[in-house]
């Protein structure tokens, strides 16, 4: 089997110095739309402590910091990205290196967990779910943004286009894959839209 993580990183590893920079595709475009649905989603939210796993140069926490002070950890599997997001100085912000599959927080830490564009290069991704459900408290919201698609086209990427590519993409799903995903890892699903195209948001409550 691809070492789909090892993919990720060196992909990720390479975009990070431009990857804010660079709103493009196949940089940071999809990222930074599905960020500004998270924020605005939390607008109004009472929450003291917010996880972002796959946090990349910390964009979505940057933007949450500016707005209200929270505890705000970020994790990545790209060293490069963390690297980055540290040189930020985001106040009450803590970034680490660290996989989806096993958050290194321990139970019911978080009110909030968010997962943007980053669930399509999870290789175990009920694995990250449950590790998702795991670290938050009871009542907390996971908020997983990503762009998938369903049907035939899902299946042309992850069965041949995905194996293909370099880039640490393994697999794809719709908005109706994932609320059963989340459904099936415990999770009530509070709310989920379409957000643009094949963007889309999630968010499951525990």
């Amino acid at each position: 089997m691809k070492d789909y993580e090892a993919l990720s990183k060196k992909h990720f590893d390479g975009q990070a110095a431009e990857y804010d920079q660079r709103d493009t595709y196949y940089y940071s475009r999809n990222g930074k739309i599905s960020c500004c649905d998270i924020a605005e989603q939390l607008k109004g939210l009472p929450f003291e402590a917010l996880l972002d796993v796959g946090c990349g140069t910390g964009f979505l926490i940057d933007m949450l910091a500016k707005q209200r002070a929270a505890g705000y950890f970020g994790v990545d599997l790209s060293d490069e990205m963390i690297r980055v997001a540290k040189g930020k100085g985001i106040h009450g912000a803590q970034f680490v290196v660290g996989s989806a599959d096993a958050l290194p927080y321990p139970d019911e830490s978080f009110d909030i967990v968010a997962c943007s564009q980053s669930f399509h290069h999870y290789p175990y991704p009920e694995k990250a779910m449950r590790e998702a459900r795991r670290v938050l408290k009871p009542g907390g919201l996971y908020i997983l943004s990503d762009t998938g698609i369903g049907g035939l086209g899902a299946w042309l990427d992850n069965h041949i286009f995905f194996k293909l590519a370099r880039s640490g993409d393994c697999h794809t799903t719709n908005r109706k894959g994932i609320e059963r995903m989340m459904a099936d890892a415990g999770f009530s699903i509070a709310d989920s839209r379409q957000i643009k195209s094949m963007i889309y948001t999630v968010t499951g409550k525990k």
